[in-house]
């Protein structure tokens, strides 16, 4: 370069070395685009593994929930009127640990469902043999009082699950309850 060229760039100042490229443009774009988008999937897996690990500890697994409500609560609706089959009849078995227990119970469904009473009436054998090996099953510390609540939901979401197609058991009502221990 000669002294003139020299003399006119200021300090510090490098040459050209030839045209100016232009920076931006599609080239810078597309590495940015795609990492925010990674950065969005990334957030968004987080998001959904967090909720599920969370939605799996509040319901103990995927276990069903048993609510008991206090009957007195001011905040508890009306309770529906249920039709009632009655045909089970009492059924007495030993429990587990050789106790014998009495039971006589009423299912409740719903008054309109017609198929309901015609699917329990059909399956009251079945019913019967279900109620027996249920309580076969149990002890004697399992069919205490205070128990009782946990214990109908329980029949009721087994026959429910397990016995009827397409009735469905809304409540079940203990005639009859007796748990004698053998000593």
């Amino acid at each position: 370069m000669s002294d003139a060229n020299l003399d006119d760039m200021e300090e510090g100042e490098a040459p050209e070395a030839g045209p100016k490229k232009k920076k931006g443009g599609i080239g810078t774009l597309l590495p940015t685009l795609l990492k925010f988008a990674a950065i969005g999937i990334g957030a968004l897996l987080f998001i959904v593994t967090v909720s599920v690990i969370t939605y799996n500890i509040m319901n103990d697994g995927g276990k069903a929930q048993t609510n008991v409500t206090d009957p007195s609560s001011p905040y508890i609706g009306r309770k529906p009127i249920y039709a009632w089959y009655t045909e089970i009849g009492t059924v007495t078995t030993k429990t587990r640990d050789e106790s014998s227990v009495s039971v006589m119970m009423n299912l409740g469904y719903d008054q309109a469902d017609q198929v309901a009473s015609s699917e329990l009436s059909q399956r009251k054998y079945e019913l019967q043999d279900f109620v027996r090996r249920y309580f076969a099953e149990r002890s004697s510390d399992d069919l205490k009082p205070e128990n009782e609540e946990r214990l109908k939901t329980e029949i009721k979401e087994q026959i429910n699950k397990r016995l009827l197609e397409n009735a469905r058991i809304r409540d079940i009502t203990f005639i009859k309850f007796d748990v004698m221990e053998t000593f």
